[in-house]
C-alpha cells in the first residue's frame, strides 16, 4: 500500500502516527513544500523573539521519519492531482503514485487587495520562514516601528514578540475590538489594556488602504486618513484553506475540502485533514473549517487509521484556543458571542487581577466559554462540551472558583469520568 501525505506539519504527523497503528509495513511518503523537520507552527512567534531555537520547534524527534519508516520530499512541491491515475507531479519533475492520500496543506494567509502590499519589507506570519526573515530584517536592519494589520491570534503574536526585540508596535484593526473571533467585548478590554501596557499600540476600527514607498513601505495610509511610519509590516488579517492542489480535480470543495466523519472526500481514497480541510462542527452542528492545533493532529490520527483500513469517525471537532500574551493567559472555546435565542450566558469579571469568566448555555449544555487569567478549571468545561453534557442543574456553580466534577451527582460523575 502507498500512503501519501501532502504536509509535513500537525494533521500530517497525526496521519502517520494513525497509519502506523493499522499497517507497519506500507509505504509511506510525506511531501512537504517546507525544507524542514515537522515544527509546531504555533512556536514561530517564539523563535522570533528568540524564546526558543529551531531545534526547539521540532514536533516530533529528530529520528521520527526513521522510526516511523517515513520517506520524505522536503523543499519540493506537488503541481498537480491525477485522481484518476492516482498520481502526483512535484515541482522537481518527480512523479509519485498513491493508494491513499491525505491532502494537508494547512491555510494559506490572506492578503487583501492594498496598494503596495507587494513591497519587499511586508509580510505575512504563518511558517518559519515568515520568522525567520523577519528576525533577520530586525537584526541586520534599522527596524524600529513595525505596523502590523489585523488583531487576531497572529497578528498579537507577532506584535508581542517585535515587542520583546525593542520595536515600537502599532496595530492596525478593522473590527471595534482586538481578538474579535475569539474575545467578547469585555474580555477583549482586558486583553487590550494589557498589551497596551506593554507598549504596544492599537488603531481600531480602521484599515491600511495603502503602503507608501518604493521597493520598501515606509508608511502606511489609513482608511480614516491617518498615516503611520513603518520600517516593516505584516499583514495578518486571516488565513484560508489552501484548497489550490485540488480545485482542478472532482473532490468537493466549500470553504475548505469538504471531509465526511471518517476524513474522506467525496473520491474515494483522497482524504483531508486539519486547516484545509471542512468537517463537523460539535457545537454548531454543521460544517465548518476548524483552523487550530489539536483539531489538526486529531484528524490526521483519524484519517490515518481510516487510510489504513479502519472506521474511525471523528465528530468531536470545535474552535478552541489556549493562548497568552504577556503572562495574560487564556482559553475560549465554542460559541462566545451567541446571536439569537435560546442562549443563556453567564458570566463574571474581576478587574482588580484580570480575571473574567464567561460561559454560554444552550437547551442545557455548555456550548462556549472563555477564562482569563484564571483558567484552571477551563479543561473541565472543554470535556463538558465534548460529552454534550447538561448542566442546567449545576449552572449556578460554573463560575465558581471550586467549579469542579464534585458538582455533579455521583451517577453523572461516574459516566464523566469513565469510572
Amino acid at each position: 500500500m502507498d500512503y501519501v501525505i501532502i504536509g509535513n506539519s500537525a494533521a500530517g504527523i497525526g496521519a502517520i502516527e494513525g497509519i502506523r497503528k493499522v499497517d507497519q509495513e506500507g509505504k509511506i511518503t510525506v511531501i512537504s513544500d517546507e525544507e524542514y523537520h515537522t515544527y509546531s507552527r504555533p512556536l514561530i512567534s517564539y523563535y522570533l523573539a528568540e524564546q526558543v531555537s529551531a531545534e526547539q520547534m521540532k514536533y516530533r524527534g529528530a529520528d521520527f521519519y526513521q522510526e516511523y519508516g517515513v520517506e520524505t520530499r522536503l523543499g519540493d512541491r506537488v503541481v498537480k492531482v491525477d485522481q484518476d491515475d492516482k498520481l502526483l507531479a512535484l515541482e522537481s519533475g518527480e512523479e509519485i503514485n498513491f493508494n491513499k492520500l491525505l491532502v494537508a496543506t494547512g491555510g494559506t494567509p490572506f492578503i487583501p487587495p492594498i496598494t503596495g502590499a507587494n513591497k519587499d519589507n511586508i509580510y505575512t506570519f504563518i511558517k518559519l520562514d515568515d520568522s525567520k526573515a523577519i528576525a533577520q530584517e530586525v537584526e541586520e536592519g534599522d527596524i524600529k516601528e513595525v505596523v502590523i494589520l489585523g488583531a487576531g491570534l497572529i497578528g498579537l503574536k507577532a506584535a508581542e514578540a517585535l515587542v520583546k526585540l525593542g520595536v515600537k508596535v502599532t496595530v492596525v484593526e478593522l473590527a471595534d475590538r482586538v481578538l474579535s473571533a475569539i474575545l467578547d467585548q469585555d474580555a477583549a478590554e482586558i486583553v487590550q489594556q494589557n498589551l497596551e501596557a506593554k507598549g504596544i499600540e492599537f488603531v481600531l476600527e480602521d484599515t491600511i488602504e495603502e503602503f507608501s514607498g518604493t521597493d520598501r513601505a515606509t508608511a502606511v495610509k489609513l482608511k480614516s486618513g491617518q498615516q503611520l511610519k513603518t520600517d516593516l509590516a505584516i499583514i495578518a488579517v486571516g488565513v484560508r484553506p489552501n484548497t489550490e492542489l485540488v480545485q482542478d480535480t472532482e473532490v468537493e470543495l466549500n470553504r475548505g475540502v469538504i471531509v465526511d466523519d471518517q476524513l474522506e472526500t467525496n473520491i474515494s481514497g483522497i482524504y483531508a485533514a486539519g486547516d484545509v480541510s471542512e468537517g463537523y462542527d460539535l457545537v454548531r452542528g454543521s460544517a465548518a473549517v476548524i483552523p487550530i492545533w489539536p483539531n489538526a493532529y486529531r484528524q490526521g490520527l483519524v484519517a490515518g487509521q481510516n487510510m489504513a483500513g479502519a472506521s474511525e469517525s471523528y465528530n468531536e471537532g470545535f474552535v478552541r484556543n489556549s493562548i497568552g500574551f504577556f503572562g495574560l493567559p487564556m482559553i475560549t472555546a465554542g460559541i462566545i458571542n451567541p446571536e439569537g435565542d435560546g442562549y443563556e450566558v453567564l458570566s463574571s469579571k474581576l478587574l482588580e487581577n484580570n480575571s473574567y469568566r464567561k460561559v454560554v448555555l444552550q437547551e442545557g449544555k455548555i456550548v462556549g466559554f472563555i477564562y482569563l487569567t484564571d483558567i484552571d478549571r477551563a479543561g473541565i468545561l472543554t470535556g463538558l462540551i465534548k460529552e454534550e453534557q447538561d448542566v442546567s442543574q449545576i449552572k449556578e456553580e460554573l463560575l465558581a472558583d471550586d467549579f469542579g466534577y464534585l458538582s455533579f451527582s455521583e451517577e453523572e460523575r461516574r459516566k464523566l469520568l469513565w469510572l
